[in-house]
């Protein structure tokens, strides 16, 4: 299922957090920016959320790292195929990045914008904001109404707790 991506697309779900870290917007862009990092808990079947699942990271040549470049994961959890192509649509070093699926067969969530920001704090450190719009499976709608908004919120938990112990 393709959709129209760079901010085009309204979603009717939304969900956001933020953690403080203890660097500053450059070092908490550059660990952000690598997607590795971000996706981790997708990449775990040790995960309760996942299931006994997991899912693949596939970066293109740009890695997650410039306007355009691609981000795929897939995988299988509770004998579903899952898939999702994400494009970079924005990326800010040192203050924001934004990705959107172009293509997904999920479960729980269907197509999403996904992104961070980060903003100074003084004396020292920043806030890092990381936040989901998204929309219900195209399939299997009853799925993202049982637990669509709390995968989302795990989602969202799961990258900043990556941030926080790799700054603690």
């Amino acid at each position: 299922m393709g959709t129209p991506v760079g901010g085009d697309r309204l979603y009717p779900r939304h969900a956001e957090a933020a953690a403080e870290l203890p660097v500053g917007p450059r070092e908490a862009f550059e660990f952000l920016d690598d997607h590795r990092n971000l996706s981790s808990h997708m990449e775990s079947s040790r995960s309760p959320m996942m299931a006994g699942g997991a899912m693949q990271l596939i970066l293109d040549e740009k890695q997650g790292r410039a306007i355009g470049s691609h981000i795929v994961m897939r995988g299988k959890v509770l004998g579903f195929d899952l898939f999702v192509d994400e494009i970079v649509t924005e990326r800010v070093p040192d203050e924001k990045k934004t990705w959107e699926t172009v293509e997904d067969r999920l479960v729980v969530i269907g197509a999403y914008r996904l992104g961070f920001r980060i903003a100074p704090r003084m004396p020292a450190g920043s806030t890092l904001t990381v936040w989901i719009d998204y929309d219900l499976p195209s399939r299997r709608r009853w799925l993202g109404r049982l637990g669509g908004s709390m995968y989302a919120r795990w989602c969202l938990r799961q990258m900043l707790d990556s941030a926080r112990s790799h700054f603690t």
